[in-house]
């Protein structure tokens, strides 16, 4: 029997498993964490701690067909102008909140658009949030662009304000692709927009690529991949299509019948995958890859690569705290979401308070289970003796779930004394895998193919 004929006896080509950038996932957060439960734990962080923040920018000048991010389009700049003024506030706010001497070990800035901001916007909202938590040494500041909505004035900006690492979305270089999914990109603009970066000293670059896209074929993909590489970037997140119309009404745009099979996206991730490593990437858990003098390759080298609502990341910080509608944050009592509609977020900050409306406090075996599928996503290994050292766990309980997995996969993974590993030829089984230690009922959330 070969891998791919296992695989699809196992139902990899059939499944819908989370993405697994939290634990438990974002669907089980509930109404029973609020503003108050936020400041708390906002107020719980100790003096000279280094944390992490995500500032989210709900706007976008055109909204890509295929994204299913919580985005807004605006050709006024005024909404995104009003939108700043309320970041502002809403930093002065945690300001009130944290002890002193906090750091900033990382800073992102997403979205939508983050790019749309002015210079000048861009400029007193870097200052204001280095007022507040002034970046640590050696801290990261990273910000996703749109090569299609940048220019000179605001990347100067950005790389004045401390910009240390750029994203670019690319997704694919096709344009009879780019026209399907609402996401004209011609090669030449993203080109002279990774050269602007370059030019200005910019460390780190950053690309998310996408597979499953309608109209992609391996000679597709192929090409794209190829002309990715030209650009050199230090880390590359190839990331599966996710058909969700039912979250993402714009998705209803895309011809579902140009969209490939299971087995197509499978052929499709494998053709990218083979390329990225002949050109000597270093492959970073289910869907990255990175040069290997980069951080991530690095952290994943040393067992220390983790994974949040940003994707990998060498951020090992505990504590993660998102600003601006919908963002989510991460403590270690638990998960807080902000208010998903600006509308809503805007009226809570303006009257002094936090828009947290959902979240999720830790309990039971949340934090065990949680640590297990990030091993498992990030290592593609749970180590038995780490996990019976840090965590308060029977060693029989623990064999019983590892157990429980590998007989759920037979032949596919590998259970020994040092635990349970799931072999290459396996990975892309990897978030079924995970979903056999998550102990929520996901029978009512609609999430994204496994492959």
């Amino acid at each position: 029997m070969t891998v791919q004929s296992q695989l699809m006896q196992l139902g990899l080509f059939d499944a819908r498993v989370p993405r697994y950038t939290s634990y438990p996932t974002a669907p089980q957060f509930s109404g029973a964490v609020g503003p108050a439960d936020f400041a708390g734990w906002l107020h719980s962080i100790p003096t000279n701690t280094e944390i992490s923040l995500y500032v989210h920018v709900p706007f976008c000048r055109r909204l890509c067909w295929f994204c299913a991010c919580r985005t807004q389009g605006t050709q006024s700049d005024d909404p995104v102008r009003a939108y700043a003024k309320v970041l502002k506030a809403e930093i002065e706010l945690l300001r009130s909140h944290l002890a002193p001497g906090i750091r900033l070990a990382k800073l992102h800035w997403g979205g939508g658009t983050p790019t749309m901001l002015a210079p000048e916007l861009i400029r007193d909202l870097a200052a204001q949030i280095f007022d507040v938590v002034p970046m640590a040494e050696g801290g990261t500041f990273s910000v996703e662009i749109d090569p299609t909505e940048i220019d000179a004035p605001r990347l100067d900006a950005l790389v004045a304000a401390g910009m240390n690492r750029a994203s670019i979305g690319v997704q694919d270089f096709d344009p009879q692709i780019q026209a399907a999914i609402g996401r004209e990109q011609p090669y030449e603009t993203t080109l002279a927009v990774v050269q602007m970066i370059r030019a200005r000293g910019v460390p780190s670059l950053n690309a998310d690529i996408l597979y499953g896209l309608p109209h992609q074929t391996p000679a597709r993909i192929a090409d794209s991949v190829q002309k990715l590489l030209a650009l050199a970037p230090d880390r590359v997140a190839l990331y599966g299509y996710a058909h969700v119309p039912w979250i993402s009404r714009r998705q209803q745009l895309i011809p579902t019948d140009a969209l490939p099979t299971p087995e197509e996206r499978l052929e499709l991730f494998e053709t990218a995958r083979a390329l990225f490593v002949a050109d000597g990437y270093a492959e970073i858990g289910i869907d990255h890859f990175a040069k290997p003098s980069d951080s991530m390759a690095q952290a994943a080298k040393a067992g220390k690569l983790r994974r949040n609502f940003q994707g990998y990341t060498d951020d090992i910080s505990p504590i993660l705290i998102g600003l601006g509608a919908s963002s989510i944050s991460r403590f270690p009592q638990g998960y807080a979401q902000n208010a998903p509609a600006t509308a809503a977020h805007t009226k809570a900050i303006r009257a002094g308070q936090f828009s947290t409306e959902r979240g999720h406090a830790f309990g039971g075996e949340d934090i065990l289970r949680g640590r297990l599928i990030e091993a498992l996503m990030c290592d593609f290994h749970i180590n038995r003796a780490e996990v019976l050292r840090d965590f308060p766990v029977m060693p029989e309980q623990l064999d019983q779930l590892l157990t429980n997995a590998a007989r759920a996969f037979p032949q596919m993974l590998k259970l020994d004394a040092t635990g349970l590993t799931i072999p290459e030829p396996s990975r892309p089984l990897t978030r079924m895998v995970a979903r056999m230690f998550d102990a929520y009922d996901q029978s009512k959330a609609k999430h994204s193919a496994a492959v």
